[in-house]
């Protein structure tokens, strides 16, 4: 019979693949990471989204959301400087619950992220579309999308320096367009389209719910955490710097693109474009949309580095085929995972639209959330230490995954009965997975 104990890894997989991964990853290139993740395409629809649920009320959802995550980064905090292991969210849970917890915990996380990345894959491909109309539908729009993630791949695999510069240049490169728009939108403003209103806690929540898609990939960008420098001290503060970043953009963003349109906002199908073009004229207009293509972009090339660390771990610790640990002999990066998570995200892409891929996301990610928060009160209770550093504190307490956990519950009430389904069928997917691996597993202290 199978036994556990918190911090055991199964040896199915050689631990030494573990240790091939390279250190090299510090806080600005894991905080550029994180923000490069986080700020995809979301930011250039969401903003009409929110003014229609909330209307001029719009930005206490961003706050709202914003605490939100501010409870729940903490708990990420603290389990990642106390948890070195690649896999992220996965692998602190499974360090503080054990095997069945984590793999479940891990599958939910990966299905909604996976449904994401494909999700803005196709978005991505849509824009490029719009940019260049000889690649809008048909074959030319998947021959594009195919060769351009076989590209961003390659990349991933010649390397995670090579990989984590390149995402801090994207990040750098796609937030230019949208630092303009916030500095010529408010110029443009008009002082009566300004005016905050306080909406109903029902309307806010709902509200919260649906933004919450635009703050989800903090996590992803720690899964890498094997390939982290002094991940004690480097995981909380990239995270920490990370958040602050993007929450200023996003409520500088909104208020820009208020403030220029006013009660339009709510009705654009292109807001921050159509907001550039009320501030800039037709140019600025084009330049939102270059701006949407390359953020987008930046996204698939971060997702593209850190989803494919997750089924590393998996194939690490038994759960799937172990040819998914190996690290490549010169490039020491997990190719055959990489190149896995490419042709699934391809397939994805080509197969379904933003709305449909995008319909588990938030439901699958946020229960990945809170099984993290539960995993930092108990790899806090266990003292466990895997770095060898002095563990980052909560600065809240103990209460802090208690808080956490309230938070999360609240932004699933707005979720819709459909996501609850989907959620569920990864779940029994996940379980029956786990169960028929079980037995060919074996676990050590």
């Amino acid at each position: 019979m199978n036994h556990h104990t918190p911090g055991a890894s199964p040896v199915s997989a050689p631990a030494s693949s573990e240790r091939q991964l390279v250190r090299a990853m510090g806080v600005v290139g894991l905080a550029a990471g994180i923000v490069n993740v986080t700020i995809g395409g979301g930011i250039f629809r969401l903003p009409a989204g929110a003014a229609a649920a909330l209307g001029a009320g719009a930005p206490y959802a961003y706050v709202a959301c914003a605490l939100v995550m501010a409870l729940v980064v903490l708990c990420f905090a603290e389990a990642g400087s106390r948890v070195s292991l690649t896999g992220g969210l996965y692998a602190y849970v499974e360090v503080a619950f054990g095997p069945f917890v984590g793999f479940l915990t891990g599958a939910l996380l990966y299905a909604g992220l996976t449904a994401a990345f494909a999700a803005v894959a196709s978005f991505f491909a849509d824009s490029l579309g719009a940019l260049v109309p000889a690649l809008a539908g048909g074959w030319p729009r998947g021959i594009a999308l195919t060769v351009v993630l076989l590209l961003v791949g390659a990349l991933n695999v010649a390397g995670v320096r090579g990989a984590s510069r390149f995402n801090t240049a994207m990040t750098l490169a796609k937030l230019l367009p949208l630092l303009l728009l916030v500095v010529v939108g408010f110029a443009a403003s008009r002082a009566e389209y300004l005016t905050i209103t306080t909406p109903a806690p029902s309307s806010l929540a709902r509200a919260a719910a649906f933004l919450i898609f635009a703050f989800l990939g903090v996590e992803t960008a720690l899964v890498p955490s094997g390939e982290v420098k002094n991940p004690a001290r480097t995981v909380p503060r990239a995270v920490f710097l990370a958040l602050g970043v993007v929450v200023a953009i996003y409520l500088a963003v909104h208020l820009a693109a208020q403030g220029t349109l006013g009660p339009a906002l709510a009705t654009s199908k292109t807001p921050l474009a159509d907001a550039a073009g009320v501030a800039m004229g037709g140019g600025g207009r084009m330049l939102v949309l270059v701006g949407s293509a390359l953020s987008m972009f930046g996204y698939v090339s971060g997702m593209t580095l850190a989803l494919p660390r997750m089924l590393f771990a998996f194939g690490r610790d038994g759960f799937l085929p172990p040819a998914l640990a190996q690290v490549h002999p010169r490039f020491h990066t997990p190719a055959i995972a990489i190149a896995v998570q490419v042709v699934l995200t391809i397939a994805l892409a080509l197969s379904g639209g933003f709305e449909r891929l995008a319909l588990i996301a938030n439901g699958a990610v946020l229960l990945a959330y809170a099984a993290c928060t539960a995993a930092a009160w108990q790899l806090r209770r266990l003292d466990v230490r895997q770095g060898g550093d002095i563990a980052f504190r909560n600065p809240l307490g103990p209460p802090a995954p208690v808080l956490a956990l309230v938070a999360i519950a609240w932004l699933l009430t707005g979720l819709a009965v459909q996501e609850w389904i989907a959620v569920a069928i990864v779940a029994a997917l996940a379980t029956g997975l786990y169960f028929a691996r079980r037995k060919q597993l074996t676990f050590v202290d």
